[in-house]
């Protein structure tokens, strides 16, 4: 039987009966750029998504039901919002007590916004490894049980896969979560697909707690589709408050456009995912195997992604300009990766032509990453965030107080943290990805 799409229904529906449009959106859906007709509002039979009891509630306890969570709800505004609710909700756990969350160094800034504005105190973990990526962070269960046996936290927070690819040990580091009766959240961005892999490594299905995907990153969602999902262990009296977290970081005008596309990937997800899903793993894995044969440097990473490490003797942003000149966007790049994505949407052609844009590498030279750094905090996140704050050259910067989170999507995570002492080495890393100006408490 094919699974229900209620959403797609209803919009398809209103928009063949041609009514008198006297609601929102302004257009009445006459075509102007082009999707007009399809692009409706809350009204009579809809539904709401943050007071869900119609159609939308109906597609999300079919999404739930696929990806086998407790819960599962709805963003039209990406994983951004998810992030903030997910903080927001752990101030359940103990009621008028600050809430505390140990968290991976890599966190996207999205998370220290929800911080900010959820008051929380944070400590984070640093990577295991002295030279890597500020877009990565490796992190053992065994350093976080560690840290869990000498202070008190509500959650531990992950972010897997990070940018380039990498994925944390959910699993051991759930178990240890566990273990001290605290819940492990998990920014899974760039992961919705990996439930549907032949050996399921969602979050979910390796014991997190709650976790958000970007779905629009990974499957054929329009961009700002999003989910955020509850496992069985969470106490009801969190996932029950699930709608309120998302209207408090949500807009009440979430796009329908957006809800129909989530709507009908239930319906894919469920007949044909892990059919196509299989052929592009094989297909990612034999290019890398490709490209690696031709000289380049293939980071591991999870099944959809190719991350290169650029060679000694040019930069990321040269090999990514190398590419677009042939004809191929890249994800992400800076000084030393380039990283690109694949999808079950992705042709057999676009991955010839990527092949092709690489060429061949005959540039061997061995590249330094960057150390990674550790500054003292200061003052809290929320405190450095909402103070007075000025700009000052990177190069002055030492023993400020950095007051906000200046860098671009992607890869949105920050080198040094709002609240932070900036030293000599957080200048130099600062520095190293371009970094001229930063932001710092008055």
């Amino acid at each position: 039987m094919s699974v229900k799409t209620p959403i797609s229904d209803f919009i398809d529906e209103y928009a063949n009966k041609n009514m008198v449009r006297l609601h929102m959106p302004g257009h009445k859906g006459v075509a102007f750029s082009g999707p007009e007709k399809e692009d409706i509002t809350e009204f009579y039979g809809a539904d709401s998504l943050y007071s869900a009891n119609g159609i939308i509630d109906e597609s999300e306890k079919i999404c739930s039901g696929i990806f086998q969570s407790k819960k599962t709800v709805y963003s039209t505004e990406g994983n951004s919002q998810c992030i903030k609710a997910m903080v927001y909700l752990l101030k359940y756990i103990r009621k008028n007590t600050k809430t505390h969350i140990l968290a991976q160094r890599n966190v996207h800034k999205s998370f220290l916004y929800a911080c900010a504005l959820c008051d929380c105190e944070v400590d984070f973990i640093y990577s295991e490894e002295d030279k890597s990526s500020v877009c990565s962070c490796k992190v053992s269960p065994e350093s976080v049980d560690k840290i869990l046996s000498e202070k008190e936290y509500d959650a531990v927070y992950l972010t897997s896969p990070d940018y380039l690819g990498n994925l944390a040990d959910v699993k051991g580091i759930a178990d240890v979560c566990h273990n001290h009766n605290v819940l492990l959240l998990v920014d899974n961005a760039h992961g919705a697909y990996l439930h549907f892999l032949d050996e399921k490594m969602h979050p979910l299905d390796l014991g997190a707690d709650i976790c958000c995907d970007s779905a629009h990153k990974t499957l054929p969602v329009l961009t700002g589709g999003a989910y955020l999902h509850f496992s069985d262990n969470v106490p009801d009296v969190i996932s029950d408050k699930a709608k309120d977290a998302m209207e408090m970081f949500g807009s009440t005008s979430p796009s329908y456009l957006v809800l129909k596309s989530l709507d009908l990937c239930n319906r894919f997800l469920d007949e044909k995912m892990h059919i196509v899903l299989k052929k592009m793993t094989d297909m990612t894995k034999a290019t890398k195997h490709i490209i690696s044969d031709n000289g380049w440097n293939v980071c591991e990473s999870e099944p959809l992604k190719i991350s290169v490490m650029a060679p000694g003797g040019k930069s990321g942003d040269e090999v990514a300009a190398m590419m677009r000149s042939k004809g191929v966007m890249c994800e992400f790049y800076d000084r030393d990766f380039v990283t690109c994505m694949f999808s079950t949407s992705t042709s057999e052609d676009d991955i010839r032509k990527f092949i092709q844009s690489l060429g061949e590498n005959e540039d061997y030279s061995k590249r330094e990453l960057p150390g990674s750094i550790k500054c003292r905090r200061a003052v809290s996140i929320r405190e450095a965030l909402f103070s007075d704050s000025e700009s000052v050259k990177t190069s002055e910067s030492v023993n400020r107080i950095c007051s906000d989170v200046k860098v671009s999507c992607p890869p949105a995570v920050p080198i040094i943290m709002p609240g932070e002492v900036i030293d000599d080495s957080a200048v130099s890393l600062l520095q190293y990805y371009g970094i001229d100006k930063i932001e710092v408490v008055k």
